[in-house]
């Protein structure tokens, strides 16, 4: 540790002394030259110092003191001065060998020189060149910047050339008029495709005209002459053609449909006339309205005049009401005499007028239906007059929207021009039909059949026969009301003892209401109408109320029982052949009908089995009331109809079979009853049976001979009718 302690001492010392040489060295012209009289005073600057240069040596001391020489020559104890020396032996000798090499290598050294000469003789060169090329490409980037401003303004100057241009073009375009224009107009055939295309285009230059000549264009003066001329050409042979069309409807015997229709291939005429010559446009419309209108009513009037021809000679009068007297004249559910006869209050096949298929049928031909002796109901003429009015119209009013160019309001009135005529006749005359028509079936039909038609007219798209619909309602509802307000006063007034002699099979007044309902109700059930429905309750209720009435007229209540019941019945079964079975009517006649069969079967066995049934009522009183013990002198009456019942029930029960089947008309009903009097004439002896198995008459001799109940049961089975 000493040791190196010395040896650091000893390098400090000789690190000092040559940095205080350097300095001295460094100062020599600086501070101690004979030219500097007094030393520079640099105050804290000044690095000269001891201060300065110990604190510098020391660190560099330490810096060295990590060297890895350094290190090993403290370790091995070698004298700095001496190795000092060492080292700066060596490095002159490194200086020599170095010069020596330098000197032998100074050839190599002359010629590098020479070449680095010649390399900046040529860089100079090349510099000059790329300066020259700099100055050439400024010039020519100046060049650029003036083409580029120059083809600017040339696009700038070729589309406002353009847009002159195009819109010249357009202009002279729309004015300048072709010859194949000018050939088409004068000379070519209105109903060449070529003329059509031509007109368009002539069209097109006129509306053009119009427009320039709005905007004060001076070159439209020379062509307007030359539009005009074609104009009124075009017009002219325009005017003509459609005219002679139109005219075409008026020879006999034409189907103006075919021409009319033809007529669609050139609307565009009509809208030609529209905008060049209005005047024109007006008097082939007029005359359009006037031929069609007069074509029109022409038509159905002759055709409504030969279909009455085939309406059934024999219609309802005001006296054919439900209510009046059924005599040998008016056999209204008699087989009539007449092949064809209409029938007044039976719907039959009627109903199928207004069907799908049968609704949209072709229309009735009055000469072929003449030749072959056919006779239609009226709501068949009905149909087929307003079927061939329907499609027509709906034929109109698109014509009238497709080739005149209207809607809307102007549509309904130029239909209306067209078809008010013919509307309005047909609206008299089923006007002057209903005053004297009776047949509330038929109006009712024609109702459904308007209601539907009006559906179908909206399903077309043509509401113009809106109205029309309204007011054929307003005429035929007020009609069908009248005939059912009618009926009902025919049916209130009507007296049974006028009525001539009684029986107690179905009235044929009932019959009539029977039949007449159930049509109503089964058209009615399509499209439902609740005024309809109110209408026919009241019906209801008078022919229930007569039905009492004519009940009343019989002396006993078996008698009036069995009349209630067999109108009853049939009328429920005339109903629930049409009517939905949850139908008002039905469930009236149905309620009706179950309260008249039990008291009829009550009735029934009251003869036979009335004392019976008056012991059982009283003897169940006195179980009831707690009384049982008044049966006890009650043996001798039970013992005698414990052995009535058996010696004649037997009898009985064949005797009231017998009566019932003989009493109802319809079998069915007469089966229902016999079973209902039979089960009820059970639950009698099992009633009967119960009783006497009280205490008090329990000991009775007679119960020996009681039937047996399953066995009374066996043996009514056989009295079962069976059909």
């Amino acid at each position: 540790m000493a040791a190196a302690a010395t040896m650091a001492a000893a390098a400090r010392e000789l690190v000092l002394r040559a940095g205080a040489s350097d300095i001295e060295e460094e100062e020599g012209p600086l501070g101690g030259g004979p030219g500097l009289q007094e030393p520079l005073q640099l105050g804290e600057l000044d690095i000269t110092s001891d201060e300065f240069i110990l604190d510098e040596v020391d660190v560099h001391i330490q810096a060295n003191l990590e060297d890895e020489l350094v290190k090993e020559a403290l370790k091995t104890g070698v004298d700095l001065r001496h190795y000092s020396k060492q080292v700066e032996l060596e490095l002159q000798q490194i200086e020599q060998k170095s010069i020596r090499d330098y000197i032998q290598e100074s050839e190599n050294i002359a010629s590098l020189h020479n070449q680095i000469t010649a390399c900046d003789a040529v860089l100079e060169r090349m510099e000059q060149m790329l300066g020259a090329f700099q100055s050439d490409l400024s010039s020519i980037s100046s060049e650029i910047r003036i083409l580029q401003e120059q083809s600017g303004a040339m696009n700038i100057r070729l589309r406002n050339r353009q847009a002159v241009r195009g819109k010249l073009g357009e202009l002279v375009d729309g004015l300048v008029v072709p010859s194949a224009l000018v050939t088409a107009i004068l000379e070519a055939p209105v109903t060449e495709s070529r003329f059509l295309e031509q007109l368009q285009e002539l069209d097109a230059k006129a509306a053009a005209v119009r427009e320039q000549e709005a905007r004060g264009t001076a070159a439209c003066a020379d062509v307007r002459g030359v539009l005009d001329r074609l104009r009124v050409k075009a017009v002219t042979k325009i005017r003509e053609f459609i005219l002679q069309k139109i005219y075409s409807f008026r020879k006999p015997m034409t189907n103006y449909q075919i021409p009319q229709t033809a007529l669609l291939k050139y609307r565009f005429f009509y809208q030609f006339l529209l905008g060049n010559e209005r005047a024109t446009a007006k008097e082939i419309k007029d005359e359009y309205v006037e031929t069609l209108s007069k074509i029109y009513l022409s038509y159905y009037r002759s055709y409504l005049g030969r279909l009455m021809k085939v309406q059934y000679e024999e219609v309802a009068e005001k006296d054919d009401l439900m209510g009046m007297e059924d005599t040998a004249k008016k056999g209204f559910f008699s087989k009539p005499s007449l092949r064809s006869r209409n029938t007044i209050f039976t719907l039959g096949t009627r109903g199928s007028v207004i069907s799908p298929t049968e609704l949209e049928a072709p229309i009735l031909v009055p000469h072929t239906a003449q030749r072959g002796e056919q006779r239609y109901p009226f709501e068949a003429l009905f149909r087929s007059q307003h079927y061939a009015l329907l499609d027509n119209s709906c034929r109109e009013y698109l014509f009238i929207c497709e080739f005149f160019v209207v809607s809307g309001p102007a549509a309904h009135d130029l239909f209306h021009a067209v078809m008010g005529r013919t509307l309005n006749m047909t609206l008299k005359h089923l006007e002057s039909y209903l005053v004297d028509c009776y047949d509330a079936i038929a109006v009712f039909l024609c109702i459904h059949i308007v209601l539907r038609f009006r559906n179908i007219a909206a399903k077309r798209d043509v509401p113009a026969l809106d109205r029309y619909w309204e007011q054929v309602l307003a005429l035929l509802w007020p009609r069908f009301e009248l005939i059912l307000e009618m009926n009902v006063e025919s049916v209130r007034n009507t007296d049974p003892q006028r009525l001539g002699g009684l029986d107690t099979r179905p009235h044929y007044i009932t019959r009539r209401y029977a039949e007449f309902s159930s049509a109503l109700v089964s058209i009615n059930q399509t499209i439902p109408n609740e005024r309809t429905m109110q209408r026919l309750g009241q019906l209801q209720v008078e022919v229930e109320n007569f039905v009492l009435r004519v009940a009343a007229e019989f002396s006993s209540r078996k008698e009036q029982l069995v009349f209630l019941i067999n109108n009853y019945d049939m009328m429920l079964g005339v109903l629930m052949e049409r009517a939905a079975d949850d139908s008002k009517e039905v469930e009236s006649f149905q309620q009706l009908l179950n309260a008249r069969t039990q008291e009829f079967i009550e009735e029934l066995l009251s003869p036979p089995f009335g004392g019976l049934v008056a012991f059982v009522k009283e003897a169940e009183a006195l179980i009831e009331r707690g009384q049982a013990d008044r049966l006890r002198g009650e043996e001798a009456r039970v013992t005698q109809l414990i052995r009535g019942f058996g010696s004649s029930w037997k009898s009985s029960v064949e005797s009231l079979s017998q009566d019932v089947m003989r009493s109802f008309t319809n079998f069915r009903n007469g089966t229902s009853i016999i079973q209902g009097a039979l089960t009820q004439l059970i639950q009698l002896y099992h009633r009967f049976h119960r009783v006497l198995s009280q205490p008090q008459l329990r000991a009775l001799p007679a119960r020996a001979e009681l039937i047996n109940i399953h066995h009374l049961m066996v043996e009514l089975k056989k009295h079962k009718p069976n059909f």
